[in-house]
């Protein structure tokens, strides 16, 4: 089934069965070029957040709307902004569209390529990680539409290479998940830049909180729509909640890859995910990380690699995977625990889509026990901690419960039967750097007896600059001084 026929079908499931889904794009006044674009990609019915905002948007309201991911929101408020704004000149656009994330600014302008192209309007998308000379070069050459994460956008207002003040259409895409990154003041120093009379959309998962100061300050009387749900269905997903020892996580992360299938990973910090990606790639799963630290072509690689099913887990952060929508995840992993509720449901968002079921596992150590509960508590869980278990259960005797199971076996099987070759996990000789070893690493002895550094040195120079004898140091001046007594 296409793409978009997946989603339609997600739609009908959110709304109210008696809704009138024959209406058509004439009908609420998008103009023909736009709806044979929109036919050449197979879209031919509007879906309820279409239907509901693009003729107010068209008519020049104001408005708010609340949809699931991946509803059709980015057409709602593309054609209308290509359609109403005039034609800019360099440096002043007249049209911007704010997002959270560089993923989804990148995925906003491309949906709306084709239909800026037959608008005959321009659309530039800018954020960081990438060259900033580019997109001062392209803003000189003026642009229609500008597509923005706040904090590259502030970093070119600060440079005066760019100037809003004739922007008369603004979008504000998930304004929640713009106040949860802490992006809100700069949201409100940019919107303030543009035209007083501009028309603006806000699109946002929740319009309470935060975000309804938003609306309160930056729009006049608008109109709201709400369609659908406005989390993740819970029941939708199995949950599980393991007892996993810290060192034990990457040998029971293994484990479950293979059972489960494609998987995302969350863990809390970008050097947990780079490590865990690396230590699951050592193992022999093909993992990639994904966080704030990645330069923009090692994200889009990354992604690209986990999209097409050449990597088979994804290991991210909350904030990198912020705006990244992939289909047919299997399993989302907690290996570290989320902060509180509201993070648990958006990371166990990613799977159970478009009415598919998913399973989402939390690891757990003894010393987040309490967290758990709380964290369940307010999930209104009542789900038992228990040992890791085979969650397809497919055989009893192929349950992996720690990392000394896993050592004990040559050859692991994934849940097909196949052999998956196991590499040696390296271990530390703790002894290795003992002080006579540090002190035979760094000096050798000449011929005449005399005791000389070496010319390669692979230890830090805090322990360059002491010798070992026996078990007592002896600083590089006193060294020298014995040497010469000698």
């Amino acid at each position: 089934m296409p793409e978009h026929e997946q989603s339609f079908t997600k739609y009908i499931l959110y709304v109210n069965r008696q809704e009138n889904v024959t209406n058509t794009f004439q009908e609420i006044g998008v103009p023909l070029p736009f709806i044979n674009v929109l036919n050449s990609r197979g879209i031919i019915i509007p879906s309820p957040i279409q239907f509901a905002t693009i003729k107010d948007s068209m008519d020049g309201k104001d408005l708010c709307g609340r949809a699931p991911t991946g509803s059709g929101k980015t057409i709602a408020f593309g054609i209308p902004i290509i359609t109403k704004i005039p034609k800019a000149r360099p440096k002043k656009p007249t049209g911007l569209i704010l997002a959270p994330t560089r993923e989804l600014a990148e995925q906003i302008s491309v949906e709306l390529k084709d239909l800026a192209f037959t608008g005959n309007r321009t659309i530039l998308t800018v954020y960081g990680g990438v060259s900033i000379k580019k997109q001062i070069n392209r803003l000189n050459k003026g642009v229609d539409i500008l597509v923005a994460c706040p904090g590259r956008l502030n970093d070119l207002l600060r440079q005066k290479v760019l100037d809003l003040n004739q922007v008369s259409f603004v979008v504000v895409d998930e304004a929640d998940r713009m106040a949860d990154m802490g992006f809100l003041p700069e949201v409100k120093k940019i919107i303030h830049q543009t035209m007083k009379d501009r028309q603006t959309i806000l699109f946002s998962a929740t319009l309470d909180g935060a975000v309804a100061s938003l609306t309160k300050e930056f729009q006049k009387n608008p109109i709201r729509h709400e369609i659908g749900i406005s989390t993740p269905d819970m029941e939708k997903m199995e949950h599980y909640f393991w007892k996993v020892n810290r060192d034990d996580r990457i040998v029971i992360a293994i484990n479950l890859i293979m059972e489960a299938g494609k998987t995302i990973i969350f863990t809390r910090t970008r050097h947990g995910a780079e490590r865990a990606a690396k230590q699951l790639k050592k193992e022999g799963i093909d993992a990639v990380a994904l966080h704030g630290g990645k330069t923009q072509n090692q994200r889009d690689r990354a992604l690209a690699a986990f999209t097409s099913g050449k990597a088979f887990a994804l290991v991210a952060t909350d904030v990198a995977a912020r705006g990244i929508h992939v289909d047919g995840i299997d399993c989302v992993l907690h290996f570290d625990p989320p902060e509180d509720s509201k993070a648990y449901v958006h990371r166990s968002g990613r799977t159970a889509r478009a009415g598919a079921k998913g399973k989402v596992v939390c690891f757990v150590d003894k010393a987040q026990h309490k967290f758990i509960n709380v964290l369940q508590r307010d999930l209104k869980f009542k789900i038992p901690l228990t040992e890791p278990i085979e969650i397809n259960n497919i055989s009893s005797d192929k349950i992996i419960k720690n990392e000394q199971a896993y050592k004990d076996n040559p050859k692991i099987k994934d849940s097909n039967g196949i052999e998956q070759p196991k590499k040696k996990i390296r271990t530390r000789n703790r002894n290795q750097n003992d002080n006579t070893k540090i002190a035979s690493n760094i000096f050798t002895k000449s011929k005449k007896g005399k005791i000389r550094k070496k010319k390669s040195l692979a230890q830090p120079r805090s322990q360059q600059n002491s010798f070992v004898k026996g078990k007592l140091k002896i600083s590089r001046k006193k060294r020298i001084s014995l040497s010469r007594k000698k």
